[in-house]
């Protein structure tokens, strides 16, 4: 008896693994399949192909039943980095290179039910990545998830990017080795809320000068950063939250006549506060008209643009009482009181004051 137990142990054994590897195939999954979810906004190139990845924070997910997963990438300039998070709770970074490249993002996995997402860590100034598909090896490609409740977008300049945010050599590198969007407080504020989410932001903007010949409000509405002429339609897609966290490079280049995006925009004469005020007020409104019902939090922290003494946040302030829409908020957020960039756990400090704010006036049911 004992032997045919033992034989019938075996065979069962047998019969499953052979049927576990009749069932594990090659999957491919195009970039328009909808079992991926995306967050962000994101584009599509000329003859689509592939779906095209610009903006800092945006992600590609997919729930499948398998033991391995890979993605077919192309980037523009082989600079751009990518968290790749492996069922919730485990992360690599992926740098990628410039020609069309199918990357094993994890293999070897327990047969079985897993997730995948990219996010992209630095900003869309180190140019577009192009995502063609996934190649998975398993059974079967599982529902995508629920799309969340909440869909919350930033505005934002380098703090909104993560500039150098897990840059600790005191260098303040932008590169995306030690710029991760995936730790900045939007994104932060975005997970403590179940939000989804889309970073609108470039480093170095303003909403009157930036160090460059670009504001924001002439980058706001673009679905592809580097095309004026390409626009996002705000019609199809509404945010429920929108936070503006600007003015930080305003507040510099405003005191440095000599430089030449100040002579463009201002020529001579530095804006009055009322001046400052009113273009901060106008940047308000236009989103308000893009998005009538969506609640804004306008966000000043954590540099030196509320430190003690400084005269942004009262404009941001003014700015917005004018405006006399009780769905318009302010969260300012002390000033950090260390160089460079802030740094992740600085990052968790304006999450944790803009998350409340959120929690107590805008989704209190």
């Amino acid at each position: 008896m004992k032997n045919i137990f033992a034989y019938l142990i075996i065979l069962f054994l047998f019969t499953n693994c052979k049927n576990l590897q009749t069932s594990i195939h090659l999957i491919s999954i195009n970039h328009i399949d909808k079992s991926i979810v995306y967050e962000g906004r994101i584009g599509k190139n000329e003859d689509n192909t592939a779906s095209e990845i610009y903006w800092s924070g945006s992600s590609i997910k997919i729930n499948f039943e398998g033991t391995a997963i890979k993605a077919i990438l192309e980037d523009e300039t082989g600079k751009n980095y990518f968290n790749v998070i492996i069922d919730g709770t485990k992360f690599k970074t992926l740098r990628l290179s410039r020609e069309e490249k199918t990357y094993t993002l994890i293999e070897n996995l327990p047969f079985g039910k897993h997730s995948i997402e990219l996010i992209k860590r630095n900003e869309w100034t180190y140019g577009t990545t192009r995502f063609y598909g996934f190649e998975i090896l398993g059974s079967k490609v599982l529902d995508a998830d629920k799309r969340k409740p909440i869909f919350i977008e930033f505005y934002g300049d380098s703090i909104t990017t993560g500039h150098g945010n897990e840059d600790y050599s005191g260098n303040d590198k932008p590169e995306g080795n030690v710029t991760n969007n995936y730790n900045t407080y939007a994104a932060m504020t975005a997970r403590n809320i179940n939000a989804e989410y889309s970073c609108i932001a470039r480093g170095g903007i303003g909403i009157m000068v930036s160090w460059f010949n670009m504001v924001i409000p002439e980058m706001y509405d673009r679905l592809n950063p580097n095309d004026t002429n390409s626009k996002w339609d705000f019609s199809k897609k509404q945010a429920d939250i929108m936070v503006v966290n600007l003015f930080q490079n305003d507040s510099w280049i405003v005191n440095q006549p000599d430089h030449v995006e100040f002579k463009r925009r201002f020529k001579d004469q530095k804006p009055s506060q009322e001046q400052t005020i009113k273009a901060y007020r106008s940047f308000i409104k236009t989103l308000r008209e893009k998005n009538p019902t969506a609640s804004i939090v306008c966000v000043l922290g954590n540099m030196d643009i509320t430190k003690k003494g400084s005269l942004w946040p009262e404009y941001v302030q003014k700015a917005v009482d004018a405006l006399n829409d009780k769905k318009i908020h302010t969260c300012f957020v002390p000033y950090k009181n260390s160089e460079g960039h802030p740094k992740v756990e600085e990052h968790a400090i304006i999450a944790k004051a803009l998350t409340q704010l959120i929690k107590n006036k805008i989704i209190t049911n």
